[in-house]
């Protein structure tokens, strides 16, 4: 059994406390934190992109770097909740002379065996992949975030 606890701050913030007592700000549209739907999003690319690291090294495979961005749609108005309703996933895995044939199977190991995250949000969402390789260099010179 885990046990994690969210408190209120003030006014529309809000910190969540893991079992390790890590933490992280969540907030409204207007607050300093992540909103809760937005922290789903977060949970799904950093589960699975751990996934992907931890497949990449286990296959002798040295990536320089990788990220996941994600595309995600929801009803903006009418009834109530609104859940994500498609996300696509894209991994961007950064290195040079990457066998692609592991990167691919690192990606689909853990869309298929290993993220809970996406496991627990497959069950609503309907959820797409898909990945590229970039040249090493490019993995530090991302200035979009």
């Amino acid at each position: 059994m885990s046990k994690t606890r969210v408190k209120w701050v003030e006014e529309r913030t809000f910190l969540g406390i893991d079992v390790n007592g890590n933490s992280a700000v969540m907030s409204g549209k207007d607050g300093p934190g992540v909103s809760p739907m937005q922290m789903l999003l977060l949970g799904l690319g950093g589960c699975s992109l751990i996934d992907v690291n931890i497949i990449l090294d286990k296959q002798r495979t040295p990536a320089a770097g990788a990220e996941v961005e994600i595309d995600s749609f929801r009803r903006s108005e009418g009834d109530y909740p609104r859940p994500w309703e498609t996300i696509h996933m894209h991994f961007i895995i950064y290195g040079d002379d990457l066998d692609e044939k592991k990167v691919e199977r690192a990606v689909q190991l853990s869309i298929d065996k290993y993220c809970g995250a996406h496991a627990t949000l497959a069950g609503t969402a309907k959820i797409t992949h898909d990945f590229e390789i970039r040249a090493a260099q490019e993995a530090n010179k991302r200035t979009d975030g």
